[in-house]
């Protein structure tokens, strides 16, 4: 399994991904717009992910006429772990305080 950098956009996709759900999933225009990134940036990123095993990608399977079809993106077990890890190591950037993440 690759090592992931975890810089800013790296960061941006992953919370994009975290707040993403079975009834909203991410996908690749989406997931540019909600990071604030262009696809030039994001796709790359999904990829090292996706070969990380940290993200799963498949596609849409139902109608999608006059759009062509979309690849959605779902954090896996491993990437959900690293995600949480990640916003221990860097809580201002998900827009927490260390305090919040602590319990006393």
């Amino acid at each position: 399994m690759a090592s992931i950098r975890l810089t800013r956009p790296t960061l941006e996709v992953v919370k994009v991904l975290l707040t993403s759900t079975a009834d909203d999933p991410a996908w690749g225009l989406k997931i540019c717009e909600e990071a604030d990134l262009g696809s030039g940036t994001v796709y790359p990123i999904l990829e090292r992910l996706v070969a990380a095993g940290w993200v799963t990608r498949y596609e849409e399977t139902g109608e999608h006429p006059g759009r062509p079809k979309r690849y959605y993106y779902e954090l896996t077990a491993v990437g959900q772990s690293a995600a949480h890890q990640a916003r221990e190591r860097k809580p201002r950037f998900f827009g927490r305080t260390v305090s919040e993440g602590h319990t006393a």
